[in-house]
């Protein structure tokens, strides 16, 4: 499924974020996006952010892919802008909080994340080998790319 522009107006459009360091390194000492223990994560990121969104106000939410760096592991693998995520390492994810399904993906550098995705095509489950943070160069204007190269 992928994002349409009912879910962005109706959502609950937050910029939430799994890439952690890629944006997290722009604050000085206020955490992004609500992530309030942002230091106690792993480094490891799979470089992209999350976007909540439902079909109507009072529809259970559903975590979408906001954006994917252009040159990070999730990309490379296949997850893209408006897949929805459905599970983590086998877990669903339905149900969860942001910041369970941040500490699910996020991970040490070098370790493998499954991640089930939902697409016009299907579902399907991509394994991403986790990078640091710091290692995914910023976009031009400190993000972490474009929704598509």
């Amino acid at each position: 499924m992928r994002i349409s522009g009912l879910h962005i107006a109706a959502g609950l459009m937050m910029g939430l974020l799994v890439t952690g360091s890629v944006m997290a390194d722009q604050h000085t000492g206020q955490a992004p996006y609500g992530h309030r223990d942002d230091a106690k994560l792993p480094n490891g990121v799979i470089g992209i952010s999350l976007h909540v969104g439902a079909e109507r106000i009072g529809d259970p939410a559903i975590l979408y892919v906001g954006m994917v760096h252009p040159e990070g592991p999730a990309y490379k693998a296949g997850l893209r802008h408006g897949d929805e995520l459905v599970s983590v390492d086998g877990t669903p994810v339905q149900g969860k909080s942001y910041e369970e399904v941040v500490s699910m993906i996020r991970g040490e550098a070098g370790t493998v994340v499954k991640v089930g995705a939902k697409d016009e095509k299907g579902l399907h489950e991509l394994s991403i080998e986790r990078v640091a943070g710091d290692k995914l160069p910023r976009g031009q204007s400190g993000t972490h790319g474009n929704q598509t190269p």
